[in-house]
């Protein structure tokens, strides 16, 4: 059992595509076999944990244990990310970062995890039809966040539920489906939002509703969301806590919570000082405003936050700031106009001066350059148009295996 931000845990997809096409290739199985003897759902490759879900073409990296140091999971991430690279040069193939294939059809080029778990993945395709970008071209980093007791519990789920529709706006990376530009910084949490429309309790307003304890939870969230999808599912296969789609979760199995909403970034360097920054946020709301949590998620209205979500999905940085009680949260001197101007003053106050000299310049150059949403525009718009996806892909998949970010500038 962990406390409080004791440890953390963090999770990171990425895609398999062709060196010389970009196109996805269904290899993960190829790279299970070769590592483990025969194509499990999970193993062991280097430092981290590897694993695989729906898609066939999705390859997970994540921490084997929940660790404290950040700075030795960015090395291992990278060491796993040179490994699998490795293992799929002699296919042809490498890894791709970035939360949205940019020109993928789904509907044609998607292939289904064929191995263990399968009637799970053919319980969700018969419900849900899983042929679309929403189940086979969104690529997530999850952070884990431990909690103790109902106590830990109440603490950690009000200061996540507080802050967390702000969060995408300095993570969206997905400007762009099917080939073109969407309009949205986020195209990959408007896709995610839609998903299982077909069972609205499930995803709810994505912005978790405010609640206190696992009882709670279990009724509000849970149980609704049970009971929806029992006549489609009536041997109860799918009716467990992963079930639940919202952008933070409770898995009360393993006494933590779980942040969904982050795309993945182009390497482990943005995407660790991301969550770094988004932990020690969470961090500084549970310890420095922990009597006021109950009272300021109380009095903010869940549409207001799934509005507030909705603007950034759009405008990412630009969005403008509708929740007044993240003032009084952090002690601000003023009201932040945008989702920029907010996470600029949360980078120069204690929770910037928290972090690692490195962490603390990746997000600060964050801030100044835009989020891989507006790079990856930037990119779009200087190389003209359509003909800048070959070459950002293979932009994207040099960052990853160099550790660097992505810039618009071809220097």
């Amino acid at each position: 059992m962990h406390h409080l931000f004791d440890v953390f845990g963090i999770e990171i997809e990425y895609m398999i595509i062709q060196t010389e096409t970009r196109a996805v290739a269904p290899l993960t199985d190829r790279i299970m076999t070769a590592q483990c003897g025969q194509p499990e759902n999970e193993c062991r490759l280097g430092p981290c944990e590897v694993s695989n879900e729906l898609a066939a073409h999705v390859f997970e990296i994540k921490t084997p244990q929940p660790t404290a140091d950040l700075d030795q999971l960015e090395n291992d991430f990278r060491e796993t990310v040179r490994l699998t690279n490795a293992l799929l040069a002699e296919h042809g193939c490498r890894l791709l970062p970035g939360p949205m294939h940019p020109t993928m059809d789904p509907a044609r080029e998607s292939h289904t995890w064929p191995h263990g778990r399968r009637e799970i993945y053919d319980r969700y395709n018969a419900i849900f039809d899983c042929r679309g970008h929403g189940w086979f071209n969104l690529q997530s980093c999850h952070i884990n966040l431990p909690f103790a007791d109902d106590r830990e519990f109440a603490l950690l789920h009000s200061a996540v539920v507080l802050v967390l529709p702000l969060l995408p706006a300095l993570a969206a990376g997905s400007p762009f489906r099917d080939g073109k530009p969407t309009g949205l910084a986020d195209t990959r949490l408007d896709t995610y939002q839609h998903n299982q429309a077909r069972c609205p309790a499930i995803t709810g307003a994505v912005i978790p509703e405010a609640v206190f304890s696992e009882e709670e939870y279990r009724q509000t969230i849970l149980e609704p969301m049970y009971a929806e999808i029992r006549p489609l599912d009536p041997d109860g296969l799918l009716q467990e806590e992963w079930l639940n789609s919202r952008g933070a979760i409770a898995r009360f199995d393993r006494g933590a919570i779980e942040i969904r909403l982050l795309d993945s970034q182009e390497c482990p360097l943005a995407d660790l000082a991301l969550a770094d920054f988004f932990i020690q946020t969470i961090r500084f709301l549970v310890e420095e405003r922990g009597g006021l949590l109950r009272k300021l998620v109380q009095t903010s209205p869940l549409d207001g936050k799934a509005r507030q979500l909705r603007e950034v999905i759009r405008h990412g940085l630009s969005a403008p700031v509708l929740l007044p009680e993240l003032r009084e949260a952090f002690s601000l001197s003023s009201d932040p106009a945008t989702a920029a101007d907010f996470w600029q003053a949360i980078a120069s106050g204690p929770v910037g001066k928290g972090l690692s000299p490195r962490r603390r310049e990746t997000v600060n150059t964050l801030l100044r350059s835009g989020n891989l949403a507006d790079r990856l525009l930037a990119f779009y718009q200087a190389n003209e148009g359509q003909a800048a996806f070959a070459p950002m892909m293979d932009r994207l998949s040099d960052c990853l295996a160099t550790n660097q970010l992505f810039t618009p500038s071809s220097t």
